[in-house]
């Protein structure tokens, strides 16, 4: 009887040692696995970065996606590579991104229309701004130029509203799309004026159609259309910021003749939803450097835009407030894809 219970005494003494070693251990693997994550985040990024743009090269969110990449570059030790995934207003890129991978190797460029218009625009989006993206900041504050060919026949906003009311719908403008920043703004200003313009959408931009005087009149963005009025290209007639542009000082703001419109765009970076948050504040520190350069100044001035760097909420309440206000333009408006 003795030697019995001898002999369980030490199997009772290991099965204890070994549960004891399991409890150990199991409280031991969260807090490894999370030293792992804030590792790997504060590494990241250690291979190159997708930097998803959804219009065409050359447009206004590449020039500036392209400039942030590089210094992204130059920072990191990692490529941004930029990756143009034009068409349907910027839906295209969305998407794709919306279907990648949330480790902080996608990331995306984007324009206000994105995630607060295409929404009210489109019954079937492949994409939900709501859910399928997370803020890392604003990037710019990107005021639109109304540019008018010559052939027009109107030298400020004054005598285009003129023009029109004296025959409406007679006056056609070009935009990047059915619902597209430019498209919407025209709206809102032809509202404001009580005038009727007729809408000629292109698959990527228009700008050409309208130096080459196929269409008269469109919006578009500082950042393209500034070289086009210094080259003589086209004519300024009003800009929508609340005040003129440094970059512009000739062409007036619309608000000066319609005091109610205010229309300014912008520009920021997402990233998928479900990104790691040490990934994004990374992303948003770097963003916060880059803009704090002068030589971002600089190169901003030139294009007629402004940094603007946020936190990541800030830029959500962004979306959250220039949602509804496009979002009532938009159905007074009655914009509707083809």
């Amino acid at each position: 009887m003795e030697t019995s219970m001898m002999n369980k005494t030490p199997r009772r003494s290991a099965i204890g040692l070994v549960l004891a070693m399991a409890t150990a251990f199991a409280a031991f693997v969260p807090a490894l696995v999370g030293a792992q994550t804030t590792d790997g985040a504060s590494a990241y990024p250690t291979r190159p970065v997708k930097m998803v743009v959804p219009f065409p090269a050359g447009s206004s969110p590449d020039i500036v996606a392209r400039y942030l990449s590089q210094k992204l570059h130059e920072r990191t030790g990692q490529p941004f590579v930029v990756d143009n995934r034009a068409g349907a207003g910027g839906a295209i890129g969305a998407e794709a991104v919306a279907r990648s991978a949330p480790d902080g190797y996608t990331t995306f460029f984007m324009v206000n229309s994105i995630v607060t218009m295409n929404q009210f625009i489109y019954k079937k989006l492949g994409y939900d701004p709501a859910k399928d993206f997370a803020p890392v900041s604003l990037v710019a504050a990107v005021p639109y130029v109304l540019l008018a060919h010559k052939n027009l026949g109107a030298s400020n906003l004054q005598e285009l509203i003129a023009k029109a009311k004296a025959k409406p719908g007679s006056i056609d403008y070009a935009s990047a799309g059915i619902g597209g920043a430019g498209h919407v703004i025209m709206e809102l200003m032809s509202s404001e004026a009580d005038i009727k313009l007729m809408h000629i959408p292109f698959k990527a931009d228009g700008l050409a159609a309208v130096i080459g005087g196929q269409v008269p009149l469109m919006f578009q963005p500082t950042t393209t259309a500034v070289a086009q009025i210094k080259k003589g290209s086209l004519i300024g007639l009003g800009t929508t910021g609340s005040k003129r542009l440094s970059a512009l000082p000739d062409t007036p703001a619309i608000s000066e003749v319609l005091p109610r419109f205010s229309a300014d765009g912008w520009q920021g970076l997402m990233v998928p939803a479900g990104t790691p948050a040490p990934i994004v504040d990374r992303l948003n520190k770097e963003v916060a450097a880059i803009l704090a350069l002068p030589e971002t100044a600089e190169r901003f001035a030139a294009l007629g835009i402004e940094a603007w760097h946020t936190s990541p909420q800030k830029m959500q309440e962004t979306i959250t407030a220039d949602s509804a206000k496009w979002g009532k333009v938009i159905q007074a408006a009655r914009i509707e894809p083809n």
